[in-house]
């Protein structure tokens, strides 16, 4: 009997080798094209771009394609929401660079979800992949809201005091931002559930982590931001670590 299980033994582990590989060889191909496509449409600058293909291959490779799926589906919302009212928001002296966004800001937005991610591989704990779908939510709902509030007309209203602000001022909150980061982080953590990576009964609570994660930002940009103490990445960066955060706290409720 032992003379046939220990070749078995080794044929298995010679299998497992190979499929672990090959998708390790498939995460990088598809990083690769993933970091040249934004690079191209300018969503990210060159170093942008690099720090973009680490966090695309860590998520596939830990959480799978339904993680890089649902990675791509945050990069169109936040593509779309820089490129809209641009030339308004190059007036306020708000908009982005034309060239996309920097390393800084990819792993300012984008850290804790890799983190996350990498936890999930590491223990299999299905809590992780919860807060890192909380950690895009709020990456995205924080964007599009920024992005669509800056390009209304009028006023918005400081979190802290509601007193009127300018547009653009740090912790400036608008019914129509805050309306599309809601929607946004609703419609990414369905994203989860279609591409298969959260059962259907976890999807409220990314959905709802990333809409708390929105309004600390908000928080954090008009009591920190506004003074100097942060800049907007590091704003950006407790914000999805707020959101993860949240998340694990509600699932283990």
């Amino acid at each position: 009997m032992l003379a046939i299980a220990l070749p078995m033994a080794i044929q298995m582990s010679a299998i497992l080798e190979f499929v672990s590989t090959r998708r390790m060889w498939t995460a990088a191909l598809v990083t690769l094209i993933f970091a040249v496509l934004a690079r191209l449409v300018r969503g990210v600058t060159l170093s942008g771009s690099l720090a973009g293909a680490v966090v695309c291959f860590v998520l596939l490779a830990t959480a799978g394609p339904g993680a890089f799926a649902v990675l791509v589906l945050v990069f169109v919302f936040t593509w779309l929401a820089t490129r809209f009212g641009y030339r308004r928001k190059q007036k306020l002296g708000t908009a982005e660079r034309r060239e996309g966004r920097t390393a800084s800001q990819v792993v300012a937005n984008l850290a804790v979800a890799t983190v996350c991610a990498a936890l999930a591989g590491l223990t299999g704990k299905a809590a992780f992949l919860i807060a890192m779908s909380a950690a895009l939510c709020e990456a995205a709902a924080d964007t599009v809201s920024s992005e669509l509030g800056q390009t209304q007309t009028g006023y918005v209203r400081l979190i802290t005091t509601w007193e009127v602000v300018p547009v653009g001022t740090d912790g400036g909150v608008s019914r129509m931002g805050t309306a599309a980061g809601v929607v946004v982080s609703i419609v990414v953590s369905g994203g989860c559930g279609l591409f298969a990576l959260l059962p259907q009964r976890e999807l409220l609570i990314p959905a709802l982590a990333g809409i708390l994660g929105m309004f600390i930002d908000s928080y954090l940009g008009a009591v920190f931001e506004r003074r100097g103490v942060l800049n907007n990445n590091w704003v950006n960066f407790f914000s999805t670590l707020a959101a993860a955060g949240i998340a694990l706290l509600l699932t283990r409720a």
